[in-house]
């Protein structure tokens, strides 16, 4: 395929948050209702700042223009952008406790090419080499297909509480890397 993969700079911030609104959008809609999907970008999704700065977070690029994203993380917080309230920067101790995948975005133009493997491949890479011996995320009901082909295993879904009562199911899933 003809896009590159890089490290995330903090000048992508508004590209990134435009790519996650498109993605959450285009691809959520057999999942979600539009109430959802919209709460979903204001309340949950977004960018996380602390990944960016820790250097675990990726964009796929194509022509200049971002066509995907997504990082792991060292830190307890295992889901929601800048703007979610329930954040823990802590640091994670690699023996005891799982790496966080976060926040995996496809264009919906250039979703199933590739590009979600090749950046969780990378991740995955990466917190095995900082000494992780498991992953852990939370799924979007879109991305459990994804996940499960990658060789994680889901748990129960959850309800996400989010503004006015509306809820989000999410269902968490892990990986051991060993």
């Amino acid at each position: 395929m003809d896009y590159t993969i890089r490290k995330a700079l903090l000048h992508d911030r508004d590209s990134i948050q435009i790519l996650i609104a498109e993605s959450a959008r285009g691809l959520s809609q057999d999942d979600y209702s539009p109430e959802q999907i919209e709460l979903a970008i204001s309340d949950v999704f977004g960018v996380d700042t602390a990944l960016i700065v820790d250097g675990t977070y990726f964009v796929a690029e194509h022509a200049g223009e971002l066509v995907g994203c997504g990082g792991w993380s060292k830190r307890r917080t295992l889901f929601g952008g800048d703007q979610y309230a329930t954040r823990d920067t802590t640091e994670l101790n690699p023996e005891k406790e799982a790496a966080k995948i976060r926040a995996f975005f496809i264009h919906p133009q250039w979703s199933r090419k590739g590009i979600a493997r090749a950046i969780l491949s990378r991740c995955e890479d990466e917190a095995r080499s900082a000494g992780f011996r498991s992953v852990e995320l939370m799924a979007t009901l879109p991305g459990v297909k994804f996940y499960l082909a990658c060789g994680y295993e889901k748990s129960r879904q959850i309800d996400q509480d989010m503004t006015g009562g509306v809820t989000l199911a999410l269902v968490p899933m892990r990986k051991d890397l060993e």
